[in-house]
């Protein structure tokens, strides 16, 4: 028989036995409590924002195992800020975000990224903030970006 794979989005380290999770492992014959454990382990750095999580299970050896995807950019700006949400109008600033706050989510979402460099990571987060009508060392992120692609800031 072929694995099961469930989906869900949680927040972190808040997995429960309900939905998504519980209703589906439970004619699987699984320990469900174990994998919730398991679940809440992996996303508990993740606090307050919701999370994909892939639960993949054999049935045939009751054999599991737990994939955490990783949070959508917006969310972790979110979180760094601690704000609730993004700008509701073009005229509105959400927030200000430093630089070395930028490096740290394009560290984190590395592997979710494209680009072949670090710096273009960062460029795709800025531009995150850019979207969200945040700013980034009190400048649009546009121009943090035009400074990254002439050279006058490193990364």
């Amino acid at each position: 028989m072929a694995e099961v794979v469930i989906n869900g989005l949680i927040e972190g380290g808040k997995a429960t036995g309900g939905p998504p999770f519980g209703p589906a492992l439970g004619p699987l014959g699984v320990n469900i409590a174990k994998i919730v454990d398991e679940i809440n382990q992996k996303t508990k750095s993740f606090e307050g924002i919701k999370v994909p999580v892939k639960v993949i299970v054999d049935p045939a050896t009751k054999n599991y195992r737990v994939e955490v995807g990783s949070p959508q950019t917006s969310a972790l700006i979110l979180k760094e800020l601690g704000i609730q949400h993004g700008a509701k109008s073009k005229d509105e600033v959400a927030g200000n975000i430093t630089l070395e706050q930028v490096k740290k989510i394009a560290k984190a979402k590395e592997s979710m990224l494209y680009g072949k460099s670090f710096a273009e990571k960062v460029k795709q987060v800025l531009g995150t903030c850019k979207s969200m009508n945040i700013t980034c060392e009190g400048k649009d992120p546009k121009e943090i970006i035009a400074k990254i692609n002439s050279g006058e800031i490193k990364l």
